[in-house]
């Protein structure tokens, strides 16, 4: 698929999301109104049993039927109350659910911005420095690296890192340890609990194998994340799984693009050997 119709897909994404707000928009609206329309007639009945209540103290000579007619007004009144207070907290839940969506919308919006960055260019370090920013900024992680897997020895070398100093990083072998054992599985691993948590080289918080579809090229640790965050939530899930592929094909293509350049220089420098 070309860079066009993946933003012509991310923009349709989007509109779609739009959508669902306007629409939730709308209908909270709705639910606002009748909620007014009914506290109007609370009111009215609360009149209008006031008058009943004069009437059968001073005026009315069939006080019980009058009796049974506030009865009924009153339970009436009570029901309206309930529906009233049912309106409220659907009101409420429709107004949490609305924020939530639109931080999630935010925070696609921005992986795509991501992605796009990462398709935009073969240069191999600044799609590592792309990715760097990204698992900083959407992740919220402070100490962290990356590691591509060497085909010929398989293990997986540390090529980038933030918070960190690349050569403290170990080189893992695939199926050995936590990292080994995510980046043979393909699946993403999460601590069961960060509380007491100290930085293990070997054993991170987080380990995201960068796969295009079921092959692994590499994999992100995470040891620390920021300060401001202390759990991760439905929606870092999901850009776990996104970042993966979107990730693992920038990285797998500037590669090939820089081992062709090299392999046509070598061949332009023989060539031109050759010739004089």
């Amino acid at each position: 698929m070309s860079n066009h119709d993946d933003q012509s897909d991310a923009a349709g994404r989007a509109d779609e999301f739009l959508q669902v707000f306007k629409k939730g928009a709308e209908f909270t609206q709705d639910l606002l109104k009748e909620n007014e329309r009914l506290r109007f007639r609370v009111v009215k009945l609360e009149e209008t049993l006031k008058e009943k209540g004069h009437e059968v103290a001073v005026e009315s000579p069939d006080a019980l039927e009058l009796k049974n007619k506030i009865i009924a007004l009153e339970q009436e009144k009570e029901a309206i109350l309930d529906q009233i207070r049912v309106v409220e907290e659907e009101n409420q839940n429709f107004a949490n659910r609305y924020v939530e969506i639109e931080e999630e919308n935010n925070m696609l919006a921005n992986l795509y911005i991501a992605s796009y960055q990462l398709h935009s260019t073969l240069d191999f370090k600044e799609v590592l420095k792309i990715i760097l920013e990204i698992v900083i900024n959407l992740i919220g992680a402070e100490e962290f690296g990356v590691l591509l897997l060497d085909e010929k020895t398989n293990h997986l070398e540390p090529v980038a890192c933030e918070g960190l100093v690349k050569s403290e990083l170990p080189s893992i072998a695939v199926g050995k340890g936590i990292i080994g054992e995510s980046v043979e599985s393909g699946e993403n691993y999460f601590i069961d609990s960060m509380e007491g948590y100290e930085r293990d080289f070997e054993k991170p918080i987080v380990c995201i194998p960068l796969k295009i579809k079921e092959h692994v090229i590499g994999v992100i640790t995470i040891y620390k994340l920021l300060t401001q965050k202390d759990e991760f939530n439905d929606v870092d899930y999901e850009l776990f799984t996104l970042l993966a592929g979107h990730a693992a094909t920038a990285v797998f293509s500037s590669r090939m693009y820089s081992d062709s350049e090299r392999k046509l220089s070598t061949i332009q420098g023989f060539i031109d050997l050759l010739t004089k």
